[in-house]
């Protein structure tokens, strides 16, 4: 993970930053011929109390080549940063800068803490309940529990409540633009470029100003730099030059 990383850099902007792992399960159906008819992703409402990550949803996806369809997210707890981590990895993180923030989450985020517990003590028939809300029709034998991924939440310091969770992603850049570290939620397709960006212009900042660069980037995102809600026609070509490349196009 990228926290052990920042915390061996020493820079002084990682300071006081902790992570705490969460896994993301889902109810994987098995039956190629309920999978065949669900050619959509569907979302419903998160329960009251519950995290904005934890908005469920069904969602057909392909996986080792095959097609699936999955239903969650539930979430799970693990001391590991990756999927394939240490089980000391979150004990490994603890720092005297960061102690502190972390159990100051705790006790001002209890309720995050409480449904985190009773995710984790959900039997597959707890879970399948849930999604027979969201369909009626399923049979429990076609569905198992698949464990989809890794996440390190953060925690950081915080002047007014000592340390709060950032649920997102956060990019922490050096003062001398020598490192940038990604920490939290890995960026999706709608925030990957922006992310991106952001780590272009902390480390080659000289670069990002230079003609040459710029030149390059506009051939690459001809909107770079440019609004697409003051120039209209900007906005009609690169909407039409995304539907064609994404395949959206009749």
């Amino acid at each position: 993970g990228s926290l052990p990383l920042l915390q061996k850099s020493g820079i002084k902007e990682g300071k006081g930053y902790g992570g705490f792992p969460v896994s993301g399960k889902f109810m994987k159906c098995t039956n190629p011929e309920v999978i065949k008819d669900h050619k959509a992703k569907v979302y419903g409402k998160a329960a009251e109390g519950s995290p904005p990550m934890s908005m469920p949803h069904l969602d057909e996806r392909r996986i080792d080549g095959e097609g699936s369809l999955l239903f969650g997210p539930y979430a799970g707890m693990s001391m590991k940063f990756l999927k394939t981590g240490s089980g000391l990895d979150l004990t490994k993180s603890l720092r005297f800068n960061n102690i502190r923030p972390m159990l100051a989450v705790a006790k001002n985020e209890f309720g995050l803490i409480k449904y985190l517990i009773g995710q984790v003590m959900q039997s597959k028939t707890d879970r399948f309940k849930f999604l027979k809300l969201y369909f009626p029709d399923a049979k429990e034998e076609d569905w198992d529990l698949y464990t989809a991924g890794q996440r390190v939440q953060i925690m950081k310091k915080d002047p007014q409540k000592g340390g709060i969770l950032k649920l997102g992603t956060e990019i922490i850049n050096s003062a001398d633009g020598t490192l940038s570290a990604l920490l939290g939620a890995s960026p999706g397709a709608s925030t990957a470029v922006t992310t991106m960006f952001e780590v272009l212009e902390n480390c080659f900042a000289d670069e990002m100003a230079s003609g040459k660069w710029k030149e390059k980037l506009a051939e690459m995102i001809p909107s770079y730099g440019r609004s697409l809600i003051e120039d209209a026609e900007l906005c009609r070509k690169t909407r039409k030059a995304t539907a064609k490349v994404l395949e959206l196009e009749e």
